[in-house]
């Protein structure tokens, strides 16, 4: 038997040296890269600029005893937040010892007016509502319901939209509580 010519092994050439890493890496990271900026472009050009919030208008109504101290003394320790409503500037002319709150630009505001005079309906037969230590007295309205301190060296006005929640007149009432000694309701007479 003969032996066929026996050849050394043969290897295969390396793979020539390579000063990176391998193709594949490099373009599946630029692949990467340009999705990640297309996705970045695509969310800034749908998503909408929040709106600045601006000055607001609260309407003038008569509050003769709005210059009071005891006015001053709760226009100086009314929250900046009532939960998901924030302190908005006043629109000038700003009634006196009024301030208004709001949940994002063009939504209806929480409005709080110190001094006004008796509510007309507040009769000693009038319901009563205590939040901490503040008695107030309810006037219905169309989306909005007011709440009057009665109990109060002045009386205090608070407006509240429909769906505003317990938070605002809760913190209110304690704003109002602090600043202000509670006296004995002087209600106008039975109708």
């Amino acid at each position: 038997m003969t032996e066929p010519d026996s050849q050394p092994d043969q290897q295969p050439d390396p793979e020539p040296a390579s000063d990176g890493p391998p193709r594949r890496v490099l373009v599946a990271a630029v692949a990467l890269a340009v999705a990640a900026v297309v996705a970045v472009l695509a969310v800034a050009a749908t998503r909408e600029a929040a709106p600045v919030p601006g000055p607001v208008a609260i309407a003038a109504a008569p509050a003769p005893q709005a210059d009071s101290d005891a006015c001053k003394a709760l226009m100086a320790v009314l929250p900046d937040d009532l939960d998901d409503y924030h302190r908005a500037e006043a629109m000038a002319p700003a009634p006196a010892s009024a301030a208004a709150w709001q949940n994002e630009p063009g939504s209806d505001l929480v409005v709080l007016r110190c001094g006004i005079g008796r509510p007309d309906d507040f009769s000693a037969s009038a319901p009563l509502q205590a939040v901490d230590d503040v008695l107030w007295f309810r006037i219905p309205g169309v989306d909005r319901t007011t709440w009057v301190a009665v109990d109060r060296p002045v009386y205090v006005a608070l407006t509240l939209p429909e769906g505003s929640g317990p938070t605002p007149i809760q913190l209110l009432s304690r704003a109002v509580a602090k600043a202000m000694p509670a006296v004995v309701p002087d209600p106008g007479p039975v109708r």
